[in-house]
Formats: structure tokens, sequence, C-alpha cells
């Protein structure tokens, strides 16, 4: 047994209560007998605490005389539902540090770890960017236990787990593996565990993409993403009856879901809210349309650079007349001029991002025309894409697509149709060597091909063939 004054001698130093004002250490007398309380002031429950602390200022010293150890204790003393016990002092400073508050009684071992902790929370109104025509309205927040339990409440299956585990050095952020037992991936579940384990980095308490590279390393050019995040509980759930792996992030109010290919991320969960012959139309539209969106602009750069291929029935889309740029630089400038206002509109109040964004665009590209800087078929062209890029549910996604465009025209300017089909193979050649973390091919059910799965990508299965 650990000496008390020893004990609470390393929590002090370890959590130096006097030097934080919500680190509060409470000092008790339980039977007769000395006792502290360590907690932080903003996550426990006041009124719990009145209740529990009245409970143990009742008690006598023939009451606990004969418990020596706090496992004891909780069993036949402690009136409330969420407790632990350890006799490590390092799990002691980081439950404290976590949020539950932490009870040592002298001549007791052990401390008692008493999960009352609230955190401050938002509502759990409809996500902003995964919005559904038919769905559910409700969407993950930043608390851990609250996205655990809307998954739940879709899943009611004895085969769900929640495995919890803690990473990061400094920030000891609280993460859950979500799946169910018989249909995840034993491999992938092997693979994730071990190296979630071997993670050592100090924090990752502002996003989740450092979890990701400490994941999966990937190459800097390599733009594709390996996971794919989801704001709504429906779509998460959905995911883990197919057997995916949903990743759940206390402070974060996304989750990741893994294994991902390259074809899941042309899944909406508005296909699900449809019938079966419209989620297959509207599957097959977001794919197209994403698939346009890279070649569009390099297409009509080199049909303006090569006239004889351009067909008789285009030639209206041919530019009638000199400007001062360029067509390459003319879309290199507006895909800069995009981002810029997409950037310059996440940044303005709410009131005022929708004028920011149409006047903007409206009074640049008129300007742009009148002054000789651009043509219209040019901004008419990017106004496409741009909009069109909406129809990609992933923002990651969306990005990998635009970085493919700009290499893609960068490669017709300076070597033709022949930089044109280098820049397709190599597009292909990336998706190709990519992995997911399971270590299967970023392209399945292309390559490898399987017709089943390969199916699924433009037809929406119906309940029935799902299950």
């Amino acid at each position: 047994m650990q000496n008390f004054d020893c004990q609470i001698a390393a929590l002090d130093l370890a959590l130096k209560p006097e030097q934080s004002f919500d680190l509060i250490k409470r000092e008790l007398i339980v039977a007769e007998r000395r006792a502290y309380l360590y907690f932080i002031d903003g996550f426990i429950k006041d009124e719990v605490f009145e209740k529990m602390i009245e409970f143990l200022f009742k008690q006598t010293p023939e009451d606990i005389r004969s418990i020596l150890d706090m496992q004891h204790f909780s069993k036949i003393k402690m009136p409330y539902v969420e407790v632990d016990y350890t006799y490590e002092t390092e799990v002691m400073i980081t439950s404290v540090l976590s949020g539950p508050a932490l009870l040592l009684i002298d001549g007791i071992n052990g401390g008692l770890i008493i999960d009352t902790r609230t955190y401050p929370v938002r509502g759990i109104e409809e996500p902003l960017k995964d919005k559904s025509l038919r769905g559910s309205r409700d969407g993950f927040v930043e608390t851990l236990i609250f996205n655990t339990a809307m998954i739940r409440r879709r899943i009611r299956t004895e085969n769900l787990r929640m495995e919890y585990l803690q990473i990061g050095k400094r920030s000891k952020v609280d993460i859950a593996i979500s799946y169910i037992d018989g249909l995840a991936d034993e491999k992938t579940l092997k693979i994730l565990r071990k190296k979630l384990s071997e993670i050592q980095i100090n924090g990752i308490s502002m996003t989740q993409q450092a979890l990701i590279e400490a994941l999966v390393p990937t190459n800097f050019l390599n733009p594709y993403p390996r996971f794919k995040f989801t704001e709504r509980p429906d779509y998460a759930s959905a995911c883990i009856l197919d057997g995916k792996i949903v990743l759940v992030m206390d402070n974060c109010p996304a989750v990741m879901i893994l294994p991902t290919t390259f074809a899941d991320f042309f899944r909406d969960v508005d296909d699900y809210y449809f019938m079966p012959i419209v989620g297959s139309y509207t599957r097959i539209i977001r794919t197209l349309v994403t698939i346009l969106t890279v070649v569009i602009t390099p297409v009509y750069l080199l049909l303006v650079k090569n006239p004889q291929f351009m067909p008789d029935w285009l030639e209206f889309i041919a530019p009638d007349k000199n400007v001062a740029l360029t067509l390459f630089w003319q879309f290199l400038i507006l895909e800069f001029i995009v981002d810029g206002l997409q950037l310059a509109s996440l940044n303005t109040p709410d009131t005022l991002s929708n004028s920011l964004g149409i006047i903007g665009g409206l009074l640049l590209s008129e300007f742009a025309i009148n002054t000789g800087w651009l043509i219209a078929e040019a901004i008419l062209f990017m106004a496409f894409v741009t909009i069109a890029a909406f129809t990609q549910p992933s923002i990651e996604m969306s990005y990998a697509m635009k970085f493919q465009r700009i290499f893609l025209l960068i490669l017709t300017e300076i070597f033709n149709i022949w930089g044109f089909i280098a820049g397709l193979l190599l597009i292909i050649i990336t998706l190709g060597f990519s992995k997911t973390l399971s270590g299967r091919g970023y392209l399945f059910p292309i390559f490898p091909f399987n017709f089943k799965a390969f199916k699924k990508l433009f037809v929406r299965p119906g309940i029935d063939d799902k299950h």
C-alpha cells in the first residue's frame, strides 16, 4: 500500500492545483479520516456531488473499518453508477484531467474515479455541409459520448462494439472505434488497433488530419484522401452496417469512416432516402459530373491549341477574339480567383457572404471580359467546374480533383496532346498504386475487378439486395 501522504504529494506535484484556479483540491473528513477530492470545475455535476459528499459525511469509523481498498469501497459504499478504481498514480492524473473526479481516503488503498463529468455542448442540429432532403435532422457534436449514443440509437444489436482508447502524449484525446463484430474486417481492425497504439504525437486537439497522417503516411504529391468524413449519424450508422469501421473522436463533430476506396466518395446519404432508381440516377450523375470537373478545361485547352481536332458541331465554342492572356493562364488565374472568393466567403459574416460571392463574381468576370483579360468561354467553363464540384460530398476529394485538373492543364499546355495523355496515365497510375488502411487497392472494385461491387458504383441496391 502506497503511503497516503506520498500519494497526495505526487498528485499535487503533477496537477499543481494551486496554480490553476479551475483545478480543485477539496479536503474532507470521512469517518474521522482524511480524504481528498480532485476535480476540474466546470466538468462535474454540482447537485450530484452535494448528495455524494453528504453521504460520505454520514459514514462512521465502524462503517469503513473493514474496507482496505477502493474496489471494495466502490462495491458497498459508493452510491453512484459510473465509478472505477485504480492504484496507479499516472491513471489518476489522466482521469482528473479528462473530467472525472478522484476520491482518496486515508487508510484505503487506491483512488476512486467518479465520472460525473458534463461538457458544454451545442444542439445536435443538422450539419451545414452534410444536408439531406429527406433524412434525419440531427448531427454529430463535439462530445464523444453523445456521438456514440446517436449511433447506438440506430443500431440496436448486441454485436455493436465501442472500443475506447486515448492518444496523444499531452492532449490524451478520447477515441472510440465503432464497428459490428462479425461484419467488420478483422484484419483491418487489427491494423487499426496496432497503428493507434503506436502513435506518439504530442496532441491532436485541433484537427483529425494529424491522426490521418499518423495512421496512413502518404506521399506529399498524392492528394487523394484515404478516409471519408461525415457529420451525419444516420450515414455513419449505415456505413457500420455495411461492414465499415467508424472512428469517433472527442472534440470533433465529424467521424472518420474506413477503410475507404475511391468509389466510396461517389456515394451520398441521399442515395438511400429515395427509390433505388432515383438513387442510382443521382449516383451516376455525381460520378460523371465529378469526372467532367477534372477533364473539361484541359480538353477545351487541347481543342483550342489543336483546332483540327475540334468537330464541326463544336465550332461554336471556339474563342472568337484575341485577349491579352493565353487560355492556359486564363484558366489558371480563374482557379485561384475562385479559391480566393471561397476563402473570403468563409471569413465573411453570414449576412454578407452570399452578397460577396455573387457580386464579387459578377463584377470580376464582367470587368475581366470588358478589359480584354479573359474570354467569356473560359469564365463559362470555370463556372461549370466550380458549381459541379459541389456534387462531390467530400471536400477532400473535391480538392484532389482540383489538383488533378490543374496538373492536366499544365501538362497539356507544355506538351500538347502527349502531355494530356501522359497526365491521364499518371493520374490512373497514382490511383492504382494507392492503398487503403487495410492494404486493399484504392481503385477497388475496378482494380482488382469485382463485378458485384462494380455494379454498386452505379446502381443503388434495394434493401432486399443489401440484406
